[in-house]
């Protein structure tokens, strides 16, 4: 007797998938002997059900006479997950299948891209060039990767196929859309969405950093991204699920991802993610390990305060600034240092909490250089090492955003803040962040450097002569060419700091018992939205009167206290 499937050993798949049609055509193939006819019955609007058979005039026919014929088609917006294609059939009968060659790209020039060369086209983490059979009277599902644009070669030389549809599969989880944010600058309304949506798309079995390549848990870059989503969605099993996931493939003493910071960055998430939900049960499952994590980072402070620790990290861009790395690298030590006295205490683990204490007032006897670092400046202000408002006119404000970094790009925000330049803030967000979206992003990058904006194209457009193509030409380290990611979940930054900054919500006490609500609308005139707790949905309204003061109305759910500024 078989087994029903119920006696099987199965995981649910929490993801929901979504079918989503071509919005346009961005290019066909115009070679002699690449024959594409009816190409506007791809936007019909059919679905993936093939046919016995239909007449010619019903299908997009592709016809192979010596040269290969193609179309580029373009989704609308940044998707995670692959492509239908259905058939009905085609002259072939030898084979009943028809060959393809399909390119996911994130950008026009990339799925229009060779593999390697100087643009460094790549199948790293997901195949997104490859070529496929797709059967007669049938449809194939393909890929499984983070693109917007497709482009579909018909390879069968000699012969036609008759195409129905062709369609994104996209797979993402059904999460609702607790928080959100409007003001009257309608960029800044866009750029809150976008970075909502990017880590949106970053929510998959696990919290990734990028959906197209690096689709792996970075614990530094889950910061950011949890910054984001507790002010998007508020609680969501990803994070957890992430946290433990990482926390068990880095067994102490190791380090995770093998960067110290990095372990210290689950540190400060799990602080974070405990003030924002208040599920203690949760935190003390991670007791041992955190205390173990904590005593071993206490290890790494020299007697006379500084740190010596292997492989210090911050970003990519700042690597080439070792006494800047080292900067951050300490102040995130301090950080660290005082989240776990408060972490400890929650656990009821005086013990580390003093060692911590003890380290950490040991780490605030030295101030390390930052060698002129944004991103090292922006994190010794926001431990208290140096003041938030010198720190800013001497080293952040002056030429911002240059310099900025989309993942420590957040940090750079947050001492701002704390610095209480929202005007100079608003700026830069509107100038670095927003200028991804004037080239046609949908989501925020692995990185960007403003000078980039120089005579670039947009990236849903083939390259104009004379113009760069922006994904083709830059990037660094790991992420050169088209190996870029073009949606990073760490550089959702700005969406996290709006509603912290200028909507002005924070949690006071474990779980959003007590909230701070202390808004700083910039050149602003009104500014409202939501924000998730555990109890309920807190709503804000905040006004700019005639002398610049603000009227604020603020509906917070019963159990939650709310502090006013």
């Amino acid at each position: 007797m078989i087994p029903s499937w119920q006696h099987l050993k199965i995981q649910e798949e929490p993801r929901t998938r979504y079918y989503v049609n071509p919005v346009r055509m961005v290019w066909q193939s115009e070679e002699p002997g690449a024959v594409l006819e009816r190409s506007e019955l791809l936007f019909a609007g059919r679905d993936g059900q093939s046919l016995l058979s239909a007449a010619m005039d019903q299908t997009c026919i592709m016809s192979h006479k010596g040269s290969a014929p193609g179309f580029l088609l373009d989704f609308g917006t940044e998707l995670h997950g692959g492509v239908q294609i259905c058939i009905v059939g085609g002259d072939n009968k030898t084979r009943r299948t028809a060959r393809f060659r399909v390119r996911f790209g994130e950008s026009a020039m990339e799925a229009m891209s060779e593999l390697g060369g100087e643009a460094n086209a790549t199948n790293n983490h997901a195949v997104r060039d490859g070529m496929f059979e797709v059967s007669f009277m049938g449809a194939e599902e393909i890929g499984n990767s983070g693109f917007r644009f497709v482009r579909i070669d018909f390879l069968d030389e000699g012969h036609f196929v008759q195409v129905l549809s062709v369609r994104a599969v996209a797979v993402m989880h059904d999460a609702e859309y607790k928080g959100s944010f409007r003001c009257n600058d309608e960029l800044l309304n866009r750029i809150w969405d976008t970075g909502a949506y990017t880590v949106h798309l970053n929510m998959q079995d696990y919290l990734w950093d990028g959906i197209k390549r690096d689709r792996l848990v970075w614990t530094g870059d889950m910061h950011p991204e949890t910054s984001t989503l507790q002010a998007v969605f508020g609680y969501h099993e990803v994070v957890p699920r992430s946290l433990d996931f990482i926390r068990n493939e880095s067994p102490l003493p190791g380090w995770m991802t093998t960067f110290p910071t990095y372990s210290i960055w689950w540190i400060l998430v799990h602080h974070d993610w405990y003030m924002h939900n208040g599920d203690l049960g949760y935190l003390l499952e991670q007791r041992e390990y955190m205390t173990g994590l904590l005593r071993q980072l206490a290890g790494c402070i020299r007697e006379d305060g500084t740190v010596d620790i292997p492989n210090p990290f911050l970003d990519w861009p700042s690597s080439t600034n070792p006494e800047g790395v080292r900067a951050g690298a300490h102040a995130l030590f301090v950080w660290c240092m005082e989240a776990g006295v408060k972490l400890c205490g929650w656990m009821d683990k005086q013990e580390t909490a003093d060692l911590c204490r003890r380290s950490e007032a040991k780490l605030r006897t030295v101030t390390p250089d930052h060698n002129r670092s944004r991103q090292a400046a922006s994190l010794l202000a926001l431990v208290g090492l140096l003041d938030p408002a010198a720190t800013n006119e001497e080293v952040i404000a002056p030429e911002s955003p240059k310099g900025y970094s989309t993942f420590y790009g957040y940090y750079i925000l947050k001492a701002r803040g704390e610095a209480g330049d929202i005007r100079g803030s608003l700026d830069s967000i509107r100038s670095y962040w927003g200028g991804m979206l004037s080239l046609g992003a949908t989501t925020f990058w692995e990185d960007f450097d403003i000078a980039w904006l120089d005579n670039a194209a947009r990236i849903d457009e083939l390259t104009p002569v004379g113009k760069v193509d922006v994904h083709g030409a830059y990037g660094g380290y790991c992420y050169q060419g088209y190996r870029h990611s073009l949606c990073h979940g760490w550089a959702s930054g700005p969406t996290a700091w709006l509603s912290e900054y200028v909507l002005g919500i924070r949690p006071v006490e474990p779980g959003c018992k007590t909230i701070r609500v202390a808004p700083q609308l910039g050149d602003l005139e009104w500014v409202e939205g939501s924000f998730p707790t555990p109890y309920g949905i807190v709503k804000v309204k905040h006004t700019k009167q005639p002398d610049g003061t603000v009227h604020s109305e603020i509906e917070a759910p019963e159990g939650v206290t709310v502090q006013r500024a």
